[in-house]
């Protein structure tokens, strides 16, 4: 990491812009140290990446935060395509600015920089195709390289992204401090995926997202998926469940392993609502919320169908590896983690 620092420091001064890319899910979390004290000016953009995983209300708040605080803000899902084109207007957009300041050259340099794993080789990616796309070019597509884990990309990549002018955008590898002395922060960065989960513990982490899940009002939710004793829906919902019992079950006995089916995300989901909805305690007591947890964990593992001859530690690791991918993949809601702050500093405008 710090020779992609120096790297990355040497194209600064090269650049037309500057994107810092972060996880919408960790607004203050994800950001890039090596660009505290970069200057303030039009030509630093900050990007909340996977806005879909995160909490919709929130991110719109902390896109009002950061424009409050005189930074340029783009929300972006990588995945989705009219977004991806929005983006790219955009982009275009503070192009045509900087051509009136009389910028000589008729090639836009943009450069992708953020810690590992908020999704700068994805964003790359889709700006690539479909700018590509857009200009009617031809010729064999070049990919960056993505990977679920942090610290994948080792070189600086180059992909034309528009023409009319000539824009690209270079993908640079994931950067992190030294060390992360505050314990939220890290939390956040392994439960989001920028530090591999054998830093913490994978069991660890699924613990503090369960903690997370219990204080949120998402598996609130998941009441739809409840059916009265009755056997009568309890939503409207409630019927399409009955009517595809038959199916889940021929499913059930197929894969009763594959935690991804729909069949089985919606059974963790009406376990956990049960768990959470019945639980006697008060969750803001610790010792009441790590019994919580430890109940959750238990239903867990009947709904994955675990043997009961792997031994507790075994049963809960693979419990804990399970839940963990679904959280990430957003099947089990979407979730801001950073504490909205009152009075933080956006430190590339002050």
């Amino acid at each position: 990491m710090a020779a992609a620092s120096r790297a990355i420091a040497d194209r600064i001064p090269l650049v037309n812009f500057i994107i810092e890319v972060r996880d919408a899910r960790i607004p203050l979390s994800s950001e890039c140290e090596q660009l505290r004290n970069f200057p303030p000016s039009l030509r630093r953009i900050i990007v909340l990446n996977k806005t879909d995983l995160a909490n919709r209300s929130q991110t719109k708040e902390w896109m009002r935060f950061f424009e409050e605080k005189k930074c340029i803000v783009f929300g972006v899902n990588s995945h989705n395509k009219e977004n991806i084109k929005e983006f790219l207007n955009f982009l275009q957009a503070r192009v045509r600015e900087l051509k009136k300041l009389d910028i000589s050259g008729h090639t836009i340099t943009l450069m992708l920089v953020g810690i590992p794993n908020v999704g700068k080789s994805a964003l790359a990616n889709a700006l690539h195709q479909v700018g590509r796309i857009s200009a009617a070019e031809k010729g064999k597509l070049k990919h960056a390289v993505i990977s679920p884990y942090p610290g994948e990309t080792k070189n600086i990549t180059s992909f034309k992204i528009a023409s009319h002018p000539n824009i690209y955008v270079l993908d640079t590898p994931g950067v992190l401090p030294p060390e992360v002395t505050d314990d939220r922060v890290c939390s956040n960065l392994a439960l989001t995926g920028v530090i591999r989960d054998c830093v913490i513990g994978e069991i660890e982490l699924a613990q503090y997202f369960l903690s997370i899940l219990s204080f949120s009002d998402e598996y609130k939710k998941w009441v739809k998926l409840l059916v009265v004793e009755n056997g009568q829906a309890s939503t409207n919902q409630g019927a399409s469940i009955l009517a595809s019992s038959a199916l889940g079950k021929r499913q059930e006995r197929q894969y009763p392993t594959d935690h991804t089916q729909d069949f089985i995300v919606n059974n963790v989901r009406r376990a956990l609502f049960e768990a959470i909805s019945s639980f006697a305690g008060n969750v803001e007591n610790e010792e009441d919320l790590t019994r919580l947890i430890e109940i959750e964990f238990k239903v867990l593992q009947r709904v994955f169908h675990l043997p009961e001859e792997f031994d507790h530690e075994e049963n809960y690791g693979r419990v804990a590896t399970k839940l963990l991918n679904l959280y990430r993949t957003g099947r089990l809601g979407h979730y801001t983690l950073d504490p909205f702050p009152k009075n933080a500093r956006c430190n590339s405008s002050e």
